[in-house]
């Protein structure tokens, strides 16, 4: 039993050997994304659905307004048809029936001049023996009062051929493609609005990054100096030269530091999954964000100096004035229909009428329609007047509410300005005290090194200084933060500055 045991070791061993160096290689292989600011951005941008969507809403609105243009050019379609007759027409007709009377201005001449031909080369003709006889021999009249009818048509009924349709003047339809236009328009500038909310969200996750890793930078090197201290401490305990009550404060201060260590890891890496999120990358790739907080320090009163207020490329505001301009040619689009509208139609048709399916020996007979439709709309249940009320009414209304947006505007770049500078003054006096901490730690770790300052001074010191290294940090990310939400509202993009 014992050797099975030590034979399973040895197998487990073995497989650890040549598990780890593969382990190790592909680890290796993959290497790290390093991301800058600007790299984060350009990804995001080319990778994030919201963007991809917000682009292919354009490309709709504009195949919707070819779409609405087709309707200005002529409409032609090829049409056919077949009808079987079951039960024929019957036509009726009042009145009499007389040829004679409708064929008179026809033969009247060809009678008279025959008559004079006879009377001058025929013996014994007398003029007008030709036109009494035959006024004698033609049949009077028929009726076709009462219940006598007339059938008419043919059993099949065959046609084909080509519509033609088109609106002349149609000063609604001139309207609906104007709207179509500031569709388009609006889809762009949604777009790019969704371009400055992600822009945003990247800016705010990679400085969360930058404020996680440098968090985590401060907690490790505390606890690095808390750990030398304490083997400094241990050495010189073993030796006698310090009490066991400083040994184990040391080792507490240790212990305590490394929970707040492991901390600020985890958040790193939720920091970082995170802006991968955004990113739309995969999240098992590694990535660094290159530098630190501490790197914008330099522009931070350089940026304050150059800021423009104004709210002409707020994207909200753009859109909203779109969807103003949209809805004042509605109220156009209202008024339009007072006027007349002018279309033009015509057809070309080929017809046939037979009784029997014989199609090699059916005739068929062409006939073509131009026509010109003028419509003038005199009354429609005041419909339109209605509409054209509300359109004013919804105008009005959306004038109050650009003022409020407005106001809503100011305020937030106001206190996007204000955290800006109170980020700037937190950054001065943190900066400060942490060049002062620095100084106390490296004095109170002297003082303890010579006897003449105690762990609890040394503890204290670099504690104060881990405080002030946070608080640095914080306050150059509170400013970036506020900046980009300043840019944001401003409708700024940082790839185009």
């Amino acid at each position: 039993m014992k050797q099975a045991c030590n034979i399973s070791k040895k197998i487990g061993i073995g497989l650890l050997v040549l598990v780890f160096p593969y382990t190790g290689y592909a680890q290796q292989t993959q290497t790290s994304l390093q991301l800058t600011l600007e790299k984060a951005v350009e990804i995001a941008l080319s990778n994030n659905p919201t963007v991809k969507i917000a682009d292919m809403e354009i490309e709709k609105k504009k195949y919707a307004k070819k779409s609405a243009q087709s309707s200005l050019y002529p409409q032609i379609d090829a049409v056919g048809q077949y009808t079987r007759t079951l039960k024929k027409q019957v036509m009726y007709m009042d009145g009499a029936f007389d040829i004679g009377s409708m064929m008179s201005e026809v033969l009247n001449p060809i009678i008279k001049g025959t008559d004079e031909t006879f009377s001058g080369n025929v013996p014994g003709y007398q003029t007008g023996n030709l036109e009494k006889n035959i006024e004698a021999n033609t049949p009077p009249p028929v009726s076709t009062g009462g219940s006598d009818g007339i059938s008419v048509g043919r059993d099949n009924n065959w046609s084909g051929g080509f519509n033609l349709s088109w609106p002349v003047v149609v000063p609604t339809l001139w309207k609906s493609l104007q709207i179509s236009s500031l569709d388009v328009e609006l889809a762009v500038e949604q777009a790019h609005s969704s371009k400055i909310n992600m822009i945003n969200s990247i800016r705010k996750a990679f400085y969360n990054v930058l404020l996680a890793q440098d968090s985590y930078n401060v907690f490790k090197e505390s606890y690095d100096n808390a750990a030398l201290n304490y083997n400094d401490i241990k050495n010189k305990y073993d030796q006698g030269l310090t009490s066991e009550f400083d040994l184990v404060r040391a080792d507490v201060r240790v212990k305590n530091i490394k929970p707040n260590m492991v901390q600020s890891e985890n958040a790193l890496s939720l920091a970082t999954l995170s802006l991968k999120a955004l990113m739309g990358i995969d999240m098992d790739q590694p990535v660094k964000a290159s530098g630190s907080l501490k790197d914008y320090e330099a522009d931070l009163l350089k940026d304050i100096m150059k800021i423009d207020t104004s709210l002409v490329n707020n994207p909200d505001l753009k859109q909203f004035d779109l969807q103003n301009r949209q809805l004042q040619k509605t109220l156009e689009l209202y008024k339009a229909q007072y006027l007349p509208v002018v279309s033009i139609s015509g057809n070309y048709m080929y017809m046939s009428m037979n009784n029997d399916f014989k199609f090699g020996d059916y005739k068929w007979n062409p006939y073509s329609t131009i026509g010109l439709t003028l419509s003038i709309p005199i009354f429609d249940g005041f419909k339109k007047s209605s509409e054209i009320k509300q359109t004013r009414i919804s105008l009005q209304q959306m004038e109050l509410q650009r003022k409020d947006i407005v106001r809503n505007l100011k305020l937030g770049v106001n206190n996007s300005i204000n955290n800006m500078m109170s980020s700037v003054e937190q950054v001065i006096s943190t900066k400060d005290a942490v060049k002062q901490a620095y100084k106390g730690y490296v004095i109170s770790q002297k003082r303890y090194d010579t006897g003449m300052g105690t762990l609890l001074e040394l503890n204290d010191a670099e504690l104060s200084h881990a405080q002030a290294s946070l608080a640095f940090n914080q306050a150059i990310y509170n400013y970036l933060s506020a900046k980009a939400d300043l840019d944001k509202t401003l409708g700024v993009d940082i790839l185009q500055e």
